[in-house]
């Protein structure tokens, strides 16, 4: 069968806009999943005590949720253990207060107890300090695991029938087969499809980037 111009620009529409508002994934459940690795936000203030009086993060690659992205610095953290992880990646844009995000894992050789909490509540959380390349920050509060979450749009929140804030069961069919319980679901309309889990959860399930997950729905 052939097409003209015209009819091929509105099958190609078609198809985008069926990606774009979530219906293509929520018919068969799919949702793309993205492995977070440990990162540090900053707020101005701690991007010129860490790197120098205006300083600019320098973008490495933008990340798949719109506005978000790996910058080139990265820093070291230090807990109570004085071991210290290296490498850590920082991430833009800068933030109103400096958050560090790790792992389980990572918190035993810290020697932390950071909550879980969804990312951007800090409130009580684990002290942890940071150092760059011309000083030192430490925050009495910043350092969490996150919460297994899932982002969409208003268009894919309404597609898959939940809303932001809702929790669900989500399963992956990895190398080892898992039930994750009590994931958070994120509506906002800049967010796109996807699961984020920290490489604890990905290494347990023996999955990686891009791997697909099943949305399950409570009753």
């Amino acid at each position: 069968m052939s097409y003209t111009e015209q009819e091929l620009k509105a099958l190609v529409n078609k198809v985008i806009s069926s990606i774009n508002d979530g219906t293509a994934s929520a018919k068969n459940g799919d949702i793309p999943v993205g492995i977070s690795n440990r990162h540090i936000h900053l707020s101005s203030e701690h991007v010129d005590v860490l790197f120098g009086k205006g300083y600019q993060l320098t973008k490495l690659k933008d990340l798949s949720q719109p506005g978000q992205y790996a910058c080139k610095e990265q820093l070291t953290v230090i807990g109570p253990s004085m071991r210290a992880i290296e490498g850590v990646r920082v991430l833009g844009p800068e933030r109103k207060k400096s958050q560090v995000e790790i792992s389980r894992t990572d918190s035993f050789v810290l020697k932390l107890k950071p909550p879980v909490r969804e990312s951007g509540d800090i409130s009580g959380s684990a002290p942890i300090t940071i150092i760059g390349p011309k000083g030192i920050v430490t925050l009495d509060e910043g350092c969490i695991i996150a919460n297994r979450h899932i982002h969409m749009s208003e268009d894919e929140g309404r597609a898959f029938g939940v809303k932001d804030g809702e929790y669900v069961d989500v399963e992956l069919d990895g190398e080892r087969r898992s039930l994750f319980y009590d994931v958070q679901i994120r509506v906002h309309k800049d967010f796109r499809l996807e699961m984020h889990i920290d490489t604890d959860d990905a290494n347990a399930a023996g999955v990686g980037n891009g791997f697909k997950a099943k949305l399950i729905k409570r009753a």
